[in-house]
């Protein structure tokens, strides 16, 4: 080999990897700039921006897929670009695929470059900027997701506060009668409801509702539950026709507001009289405890908004000496240990031996009751009470 022609090689080689070393350097830098950012637009443009201008085409885009919407140019693209995922529609271009760390398809980094294909050295570089890009592409959509999750837990946290302020604030003060609740949705928010409203300083209405499902979307329907019940309570409406109005508005809503059906009971306590008039609407039964033994207030119609045009029946039951009401949602009695329910005969007798006490006493003993049978075990669904208790002594 002559000198010169060792010096030609010696040359090319140091030319070729100069070369190497800055595809390296342009590949670093092009990392440097795709991970620049968190924000998945700008993760795009900057991948099409440094592909185009790094392998001198006229632009690049990412090609459309059943995973990935194309949304991002940078240059010139040819007609069509978006409207199918078939590389043999693009002519004069050069694609390379981008995968998830599952090795599923995210999408296609396309070069647009008419009448020039890329060289092996070419492929290369967009072989590795797609490599990063595909990294940088998840990395900005787990943030989306990120920011997206922390967006509903905030929104869920504003609901479980705007939820507890629509329960009631204060209590009715009737001599001789103490009443109280408790509610604890499984969620930030649930789809039970409850409400005592007085009429008049010896008279309240009160209702305990449970709409069917739970979470956010039986919450939306127990707050419109609650603006029907309460309008029409006001307006002096009974119970017997206020279930039916209920029932009819609820069914007039469509086929989506009946899969949120309601089973609701509903009291009206008159301690001048001492009386207790009731409607249940495909509810548990209530319990009412007197010295002639416990009753169960069982349904007199199907749950609101199932049927058009139900009518529902009160009935009115005289409170004789000290009595005791309890009226639940299900999620009291369908709390299991192992194969075993905890159920209603169970919650009927421990209400028996605590009804005596007081009223908020009861509930909180009930809970931890439940929760001690249950054992370790998540809450599964929204759980509320109301108990109305008479101590005969007082009340005359």
């Amino acid at each position: 080999m002559s000198i010169g022609h060792h010096h030609f090689a010696h040359g090319r080689e140091l030319l070729h990897q100069q070369q190497e070393v800055a595809r390296l350097q342009g590949l670093l830098e092009a990392s440097r700039v795709v991970h620049g950012t968190i924000e998945l637009a700008e993760v795009l443009q900057c991948t099409l921006e440094v592909a185009a201008k790094e392998l001198e085409s006229e632009g690049a885009f990412f090609a459309e897929t059943e995973a990935f919407t194309a949304d991002a140019t940078y240059g010139r693209v040819p007609f069509g670009w978006p409207q199918s995922n078939d590389s043999r529609v693009w002519t004069d271009c050069t694609h390379v695929p981008l995968w998830d760390k599952n090795r599923n398809l995210l999408t296609r980094l396309v070069i647009f470059r008419p009448g020039q294909p890329l060289s092996l050295e070419e492929q290369d570089f967009l072989e590795g900027l797609a490599l990063q890009a595909s990294v940088a592409i998840e990395n900005a959509r787990h943030h989306e997701q990120l920011l997206a999750w922390e967006r509903t837990q905030q929104d869920l946290a504003s609901a479980r506060v705007i939820q507890r302020s629509l329960l009631p604030q204060t209590l009715p003060q009737i001599p001789g009668y103490f009443v109280s609740y408790q509610f604890s949705p499984c969620h930030e928010v649930g789809g039970d409801y409850v409400d005592i409203i007085p009429l008049d300083s010896h008279c309240f209405v009160a209702i305990v509702a449970d709409i069917a499902g739970k979470g956010l979307a039986s919450a939306l329907v127990s707050a419109a539950v609650r603006a029907t019940f309460r309008a029409m309570v006001t307006a002096g409406v009974g119970l017997p026709e206020l279930a039916d109005r209920m029932n009819d508005l609820h069914h007039a809503e469509g086929p989506e507001a009946r899969y949120k059906y309601a089973t609701a009971i509903m009291v009206r306590l008159d301690a001048r009289h001492h009386e207790l008039t009731v409607v249940n609407a495909g509810h548990n039964p209530g319990f009412l405890l007197s010295g002639t033994g416990p009753r169960l207030l069982g349904a007199s119609g199907p749950p609101l908004g199932l049927f058009p045009n139900t009518r529902y029946q009160a009935e009115t039951y005289s409170l004789v000496g000290s009595c005791g009401l309890l009226l639940y949602t299900d999620g009291l009695t369908e709390v299991f240990r192992g194969e075993e329910e905890f159920g209603s005969e169970r919650l009927l007798a421990e209400f028996q031996q605590l009804h005596t006490r007081r009223c908020s006493d009861t509930l909180h003993q009930l809970w931890s009751l439940v929760a001690g049978f249950s054992g370790s075990g998540e809450q599964s669904d929204d759980m509320t009470a109301l108990a109305l208790l008479r101590n005969a002594e007082v009340a005359t």
